[in-house]
């Protein structure tokens, strides 16, 4: 069964509330009724209800089994902001800021996540990265531990047998150019923690190099090793080890031959984080176009909930399994 199937299975079986704030876009609610009808989780079409029904006109789309949140209710987003200013986020900007930000939706779907009304937010396939960032971090924020956003991609590819069988975690696949040791610290932390909740693992994080133990000296190296130290400070529950070279920390056989200590992550790791976006972009692309391998998610890894940036060119079908994806992480 291909990945994205056994993850839109697994959804299924703890459906969550969905916030979908690009309702001009019929794709978004065409999307959204694949998942009210595959019982993926209830979509809130958080929109100004005039956009809603005409979009839902051109699709062809019945919004029944639906909410609608019409962000052009002014009383209702009057109480909104009031209920956010109450819960403590006054730190963070003045009740008139709030509301003012509520005419966008989407300040207006993170606002709602941050105070649980809905346990996720959908959103990237109209606004672009630098906006669902923006948002996400200013209304939401990130997670304890981490520092910075980052993209975390599941990989399956015909013929790879490793620690998780045809899977792997990747990170960072998509935000950070060259983070910083720090930086590279909490790409690893909010990585482990993704794909426990996405995959059920216990995560076995190892820090990618061309350098395994020593084996090489260098500044990217020296950065590598800083980072693991600041993140097992940081989540010392978690297994993090390296710098290891891809084969020490996936192949049990080159581990035994590279590592010469004990590790719970040498040969055995089933999240890699790589030490920069050259490095990890060039390793997704050579999995799918030598390996002819498969990469999934567009989740943003590292803010206190979830929310999805999706690629703009993304498909429908697509779109639907990168919202189980963002249910699985909403657990």
């Amino acid at each position: 069964m291909a990945l994205i199937d056994e993850l839109i299975e697994k959804a299924r079986k703890t459906p969550k509330v969905v916030a979908l704030p690009e309702c001009e876009n019929e794709d978004t609610l065409l999307a959204a009724r694949r998942v009210a009808d595959d019982g993926i989780g209830t979509p809130v079409l958080v929109s100004p209800a005039d956009v809603i029904a005409q979009t839902a006109e051109r699709a062809g789309v019945s919004t029944e089994g639906m909410r609608i949140v019409d962000t052009a209710d002014a009383e209702a987003a009057d109480a909104l902001a009031e209920r956010y200013m109450n819960a403590g986020r006054e730190r963070l900007f003045s009740a008139k800021a709030a509301r003012r930000k509520l005419k966008n939706p989407l300040n207006y779907a993170m606002m709602l996540e941050d105070l649980g009304d809905v346990d996720c937010t959908f959103c990237g396939h109209t606004n672009t990265t630098g906006d669902v960032l923006m948002a996400a971090q200013m209304i939401i924020g990130l997670a304890d531990g981490v520092d910075v956003p980052s993209i975390l991609a599941l990989v399956q590819t015909p013929g790879f047998s490793g620690p998780e069988g045809d899977v792997i975690a990747l990170a960072d696949c998509g935000l950070n150019p060259e983070p910083t040791a720090e930086e590279l610290a909490s790409i690893a932390i909010a990585a482990c923690d993704n794909v426990a909740s996405l995959m059920d693992w216990e995560p076995r994080c190892a820090f990618i190099s061309y350098s395994t133990d020593g084996s090489g000296e260098s500044p990217s190296v020296e950065r590598i090793r800083e980072a693991l130290s600041i993140a097992r400070d940081r989540r010392p529950d978690l297994a993090l080890d390296g710098e290891f070279q891809l084969d020490a920390a996936i192949v049990p056989a080159v581990a035994a031959k590279k590592v010469k200590r004990e590790s719970a992550v040498a040969g055995r790791a089933n999240v890699l984080v790589f030490p920069d976006l050259n490095c990890a972009n060039t390793a997704v692309k050579l999995i799918q176009l030598f390996a002819h391998g498969k990469g999934y998610g567009h989740n943003l890894s590292g803010f206190r909930h979830p929310v999805a940036d999706s690629s703009r060119g993304s498909s429908v079908e697509e779109m639907v399994g990168d919202i189980a994806m963002l249910v699985l992480s909403a657990r």
